[in-house]
């Protein structure tokens, strides 16, 4: 779906305005960059997601050692940083999760900052609202993290109201310049009506939560060992406490995300990995049992990949998170109005309609003769060749405008193509 997003938008058209889609702005446009540069290439996703995770890995134990979260200095949070991404396949690869996350630890790395520092920052206020704002503006889903901004700035920071507003500023920035951006393009209006809509569209259950758990179960037992650990059997520095409640309510923040996400699938567990980094390294910190330790740290880093690939393995067989080989070849440009996306594989995105449930809520909708007039010019500026429609979605739209109707046949159940 980000390959058909970003070749559609290379070709001139916009997301939202022209195209139907619920990713972020800013993900839209990299998809664009990225099909401009390698086209549908897999090899390039995986690259480009592996050099993201590089930089997070390398950010995040850097920032846990300038701040001094932990007695020691050391490198054990990227080695276990690195295992925890292995996780799952998709988490290695490019995604708008993978993308707003990489904003969103910076922000992170600028509120430890403010536990040691004893000076007005202002700088640094700034920083935590741009990088989180435009983490938003890659995947929407990201907007819970402006309340975590705001409590953690005033009940563990002790922002100032000057500081609170500045840091607000900074995260409503990118979001006001993307609105600019549309207002531009005169598609503003189109934004508005339907960037709502993406957290009310029909959520992709990819995958179970109970996939997730049955693989997660150690790292997560890990974790809570290593909170135990640090808050009960040992002392810490004030500092070190509030690190400590930045991650657990990051955390909070973090599970709570997925009551909003609608595409259940393990790349967006990616946002968990920077506090279940900091909690498990404090449990091989404050582990005093030498076996125990090397058990664990063998089980992390070298088990949970090589079980997480043969688990996978198994479990996306029969899955619809991957598209499989259509039988029937397509060519040119097509529209698809259901949730098999495999007649892509050969074609390109031909219509509006890329994520279909959230395409059929807006079409669903009431329309006012207005709207009815710009729905129309979004179609008849986008008229696919063939239009695939298994589920009945396009026939009704082809009843509400008799002239869109005229300039298509259908040659069969759920399948119409253009007149020549």
């Amino acid at each position: 779906m980000w390959m058909l997003l970003g070749e559609r938008l290379g070709q001139g058209y916009f997301l939202y305005q022209d195209i139907i889609d619920d990713n972020g702005p800013l993900s839209a446009g990299f998809f664009t960059f990225m099909d401009l540069l390698f086209g549908r290439s897999l090899f390039a996703y995986e690259i480009v997601g592996r050099l993201l995770i590089s930089f997070q890995i390398l950010y995040w134990n850097s920032i846990l050692i300038k701040f001094k979260a932990f007695d020691l200095n050391t490198y054990l949070p990227a080695i276990i940083m690195a295992a925890l991404f292995h996780f799952s396949f998709d988490l290695l690869s490019l995604s708008p999760a993978l993308l707003g996350s990489t904003f969103l630890i910076l922000a992170l790395g600028q509120l430890f900052s403010q536990t040691v520092l004893q000076k007005d920052t202002s700088e640094s206020t700034l920083l935590i609202g741009i990088y989180a704002g435009l983490a938003t503006g890659f995947h929407p889903n990201y907007i819970v993290f402006l309340p975590y901004m705001i409590f953690t700035g005033i009940a563990i920071s002790s922002f100032s109201f000057r500081q609170l507003m500045l840091s607000l500023v900074g995260y409503f920035l990118p979001l006001l310049l993307i609105s600019v951006f549309y207002f531009w393009n005169d598609g503003l209006e189109e934004a508005i009506q339907i960037w709502p809509l993406t957290f009310l569209s029909e959520k992709y259950e990819y995958q179970s939560l109970l996939n997730w758990l049955y693989l997660g179960i150690f790292p997560l037992l890990l974790a809570a060992a290593g909170y135990f650990m640090a808050t009960v059997l040992r002392g810490s520095t004030i500092n070190q406490q509030k690190q400590r409640q930045l991650i657990l309510i990051w955390l909070l923040f973090s599970v709570a995300e997925f009551f909003i996400i609608k595409k259940q699938s393990s790349y967006q567990l990616v946002i968990l990995i920077p506090g279940l980094t900091y909690l498990i390294t404090q449990f091989f910190l404050n582990t005093k049992k030498e076996i125990t330790s090397k058990i664990a740290f063998y089980l992390l880093v070298l088990g949970l990949p090589a079980v997480a690939f043969m688990y996978w393995q198994q479990k996306v067989t029969d899955s619809e998170y991957f598209v499989a080989k259509s039988e029937a070849k397509y060519s040119g440009d097509i529209l698809v109005l259901g949730d098999n996306l495999s007649p892509y594989l050969n074609a390109s995105l031909g219509g509006p309609f890329l994520n279909y449930r959230l395409s059929k809520l807006y079409l669903d909708q009431d329309r006012d003769l207005r709207e009815k007039a710009r729905l129309f010019q979004m179609l008849q500026k986008q008229k696919p060749s063939i239009v695939l429609d298994p589920n009945g979605d396009f026939e009704k739209l082809l009843k509400q405008f008799p002239a869109l109707a005229h300039q298509y046949n259908k040659t069969s159940s759920g399948f119409f193509t253009l007149k020549k």
